[in-house]
């Protein structure tokens, strides 16, 4: 009779909770019992678990194992247990030194010729194990994601024997090294590539500086799309603990790429996705793409064209920056900060307001097309913007216009930067999440300001909700030009923004 441990991970949310694999031998008749609440790919691997022993020159017990998977109330799923189930076998059977064990900890899937596959979640299983004092053992094409944390120690495998040979100290295995690209930006695009638009590139540099949402509503091939795709390359970059937790959710998706480290994500999902893709879910809940938008942009273009059951599940992470998903046996919270760009066409033919004349459409269809989006939810847009067809002559650059010269994306993420330094200088965060009795102490404009605000919550029927949104965009429009005083003009352009009470009337 023999008893081993061996130490791994399971995934519960963003979170990777130790889980000790005890494998036991005992007499009786030969059977492998494996326990834990194991889901069907955990029990599956029994069978890869045998044939990567046998393959790889190992003994297999001819006695009864029973592996237990602790703690028992936690759901284990994926082939990540693989491993450390047949390392906890070869230490059993004393194949291996069941001390050195205890030093490190273990996850990958093998292959049934005792090769490593990847595993997904790599990223918070290290991290985790690096707060417990542990090192890791990861398959190659796992450990490099792995390396990202600090002074964490990683070693990468390429099957069961040379995690042997590393245990018995016959051959080291390699430390992984992050292969991350800081300092690739990885745009594409450049705002001055959109011709004319000054003033929805002047509304996304204020968007921008301080994470507000945005809508750009105008006829078809106004730029909107081109416009909202650059808008990563005017972002500053990630903080270390931001990239972090962004690079964490990309792995638990099973999507995390090392070139995208340090760079705002970049979601833009096609409008018949539905609602559970949008804030993630299913039996085992995984991160929707909200939350790979976690501080970065989520795009979503032809806004009336989304289902408004899918568009309403927004509301609630666009104002607590979390999203909270439960299912019958599994509950998970998912970090949700993400900016909300939106375009849309101003009616169903796309041409209302066109100097052409081209649009037909009946002021019932016009409204029926524009209700498709909640009053709600464009409440809790900051900005609306209208986008005009451009003139030919601005298109071929033949009218002498200069105006964009200073919109370039390098000019306007210089001064993004600086706008956010002041706010993270002041309070820590961006203006888009500051809380209400933070506007109260922070956004509050001089008189002239405060009267103007006042008028229009008046003329404009604005909610709280708005209120509070006009006093974040002015202190943004305030920041830009590196003022500690919210003036009334900073307050005229923030309500020049509020469309969207037109949209919803």
């Amino acid at each position: 009779m023999a008893l081993a441990v061996v130490h791994s991970r399971a995934l519960a949310g963003m979170h990777a909770p130790l889980v000790a694999v005890e494998v036991h031998l005992s007499g009786g008749l030969p059977a492998f019992n494996l326990v834990g609440l194991p889901e069907t790919e955990v029990k599956e691997s029994r069978d890869r678990v045998r044939a990567a022993l046998t393959n790889a020159q190992f003994d297999f017990p001819r006695s009864k194992i029973t592996v237990n998977l602790a703690p028992a109330d936690l759901p284990k799923e994926s082939g990540r247990f693989d491993l450390p189930i047949a390392l906890g076998i070869l230490a059993a059977t004393e194949q291996l030194r069941s001390s050195t064990l205890a030093e490190y900890e273990f996850a990958g899937e093998l292959a049934l010729t005792g090769a490593l596959r990847p595993v997904r979640g790599a990223l918070p299983m290290a991290l985790a194990a690096h707060r417990d004092g542990r090192r890791f053992i990861l398959p190659q094409a796992s450990a490099s994601e792995a390396a990202l944390v600090r002074n964490a120690t990683v070693y990468a495998a390429k099957d069961l024997l040379s995690v042997c040979a590393h245990l018995r100290g016959e051959a080291s295995l390699a430390i992984a090294r992050a292969e991350a690209c800081p300092g690739s930006s990885g745009v594409v695009g450049d705002l001055a590539d959109v011709r004319g638009q000054s003033h929805a590139k002047r509304a996304l540099m204020i968007a921008a500086a301080g994470g507000h949402s945005v809508l750009m509503t105008g006829p078809p091939g106004t730029g909107k799309s081109m416009l909202a795709h650059r808008v990563p390359g005017i972002l500053p970059p990630l903080e270390e603990d931001e990239a972090l937790e962004a690079a964490a959710l990309a792995s638990l998706a099973g999507c995390f790429s090392p070139e995208v480290w340090s760079r705002r994500p970049f979601r833009a999902p096609h409008h018949t996705a539905s609602g559970v893709a949008l804030v993630g879910g299913g039996s085992d809940p995984r991160p929707g793409e909200i939350s790979l938008a976690h501080h970065g942009v989520l795009f979503l273009d032809e806004l009336p064209e989304w289902d408004r059951r899918v568009l309403e599940v927004l509301r609630e992470p666009m104002e607590s920056g979390v999203i909270n998903i439960s299912r019958a046996a599994r509950q998970s919270t998912y970090p949700a900060q993400f900016q909300l760009l939106a375009a849309m066409n101003p009616c169903p033919c796309g041409w209302l307001g066109h100097a052409s004349g081209r649009c037909h459409c009946t002021p019932d269809q016009v409204l029926r097309y524009q209700s498709r989006v909640s009053g709600p939810l464009l409440d809790r847009i900051d900005m609306t913007i209208e986008m005009p067809a451009v003139d030919a002559s601005v298109l071929a650059g033949v009218d002498g216009s200069r105006e964009d010269d200073d919109l370039d994306s390098a000019a306007v993420r210089e001064r993004v930067i600086a706008a956010r330094a002041i706010q993270r200088a002041r309070q820590g965060l961006p203006n888009a999440r500051l809380a209400a009795r933070d506007v109260q102490r922070l956004c509050l404009p001089d008189a002239q300001g405060s009267a103007l605000v006042a008028r229009a919550m008046n003329r404009l029927t604005l909610t709280a909700r708005a209120y509070h949104r006009v006093l974040k965009l002015a202190r943004t429009v305030a920041d830009l030009e590196q003022s500690a005083d919210v003036r009334a003009t900073h307050v005229a352009e923030a309500l020049g923004y509020r469309q969207c009470e037109r949209l919803a009337a």
